[in-house]
């Protein structure tokens, strides 16, 4: 089978995605694992395939999937570049919206930029000790449609990324799902520096639009930062992620960024 897909990059997060409207394409784990895959197939952080919505509660729907095949219920950068395909498949001059596994994500479209809301989050939780290799390390974490942890760090260049990463995404204080894991540096009020390692992917990714979306909420809980908060990610590019203080939780979050084509094309599964 010939399968046409889009590849598109949000903030240095990349994804394919597929218009699957008509349903004649079923994937597998293992086939979206070798359409990510950057040396056998297409190459992405994430696949998306554009379905229709039989709900009924928004205008279209996705199935989201992580590079290594599995299900995610939800990705920030992801639902941009998604959004901003639908646009153009659909020649819609307007918003959109849509139904993922977390909820239904309206989007709104600014060129090349692009702001989603988020589901609301859930499950904060601030300054837990965590035992790691390197000592007990204080981790926050809050659910922004996936799972984030947080550690605050002196310096970004300096994270072991991976290596505290993996710790913690796998630790038995976040099973049996696990968590994604941002290490957060403080760059002046209201403006943070965010590198991820990913749940799914298994290492850094360039962005996650679901943790720095986490990330700003927390650094507004520990640092006192009002909204909107201003984010530098690994691939080079600033998100916004807007939201409002709701007694102990967040409401209205959205978070805005690019949303870029980078090519088409076809590939047989």
């Amino acid at each position: 089978m010939i399968v046409e897909f889009t590849k598109m990059n949000g903030a240095g997060n990349d994804f394919v995605l597929i218009d699957n409207r008509d349903r004649r394409l079923a994937l597998n784990r293992e086939q979206v694992a070798w359409l990510c895959h950057r040396q056998q197939g297409v190459g992405a952080d994430g696949l998306a395939l554009l379905v229709p919505c039989e709900s009924g509660k928004a205008d279209w729907a996705w199935q989201f999937y992580n590079s290594d095949g599995s299900d995610a219920e939800m990705c920030g950068n992801g639902a941009r570049c998604f959004a901003r395909f639908v646009q153009r498949l659909t020649e819609s001059d307007g918003g959109l919206s849509f139904e993922t596994v977390a909820g239904v994500i309206q989007a709104e479209f600014r060129d090349a930029r692009v702001t989603v809301n988020l589901t609301p989050p859930h499950g904060l939780r601030l300054e837990e000790s965590v035992a790691l290799s390197g000592g007990d390390t204080a981790i926050h974490s809050l659910n922004t449609g996936v799972p984030h942890a947080v550690i605050f760090v002196p310096d970004a260049d300096l994270a072991m990324v991976c290596e505290v990463g993996k710790q913690v995404r796998f630790h038995q204080h976040f099973a049996p799902k696990g968590t994604n894991v941002n290490f957060v540096h403080v760059l002046g009020p209201g403006h943070i520096r965010v590198r991820t390692y990913e749940r799914g992917v298994e290492g850094e990714t360039l962005a996650c639009g679901t943790g720095v979306s986490a990330a700003a909420m927390i650094a507004s809980r520990v640092h006192g930062f009002a909204s909107p908060v201003k984010v530098q990610v690994q691939g080079g590019d600033a998100l916004e992620v807007a939201f409002r203080t709701e007694g102990e939780g967040f409401a209205d979050v959205r978070l805005t960024g690019p949303a870029d084509f980078v090519f088409t094309g076809k590939i047989e599964l």
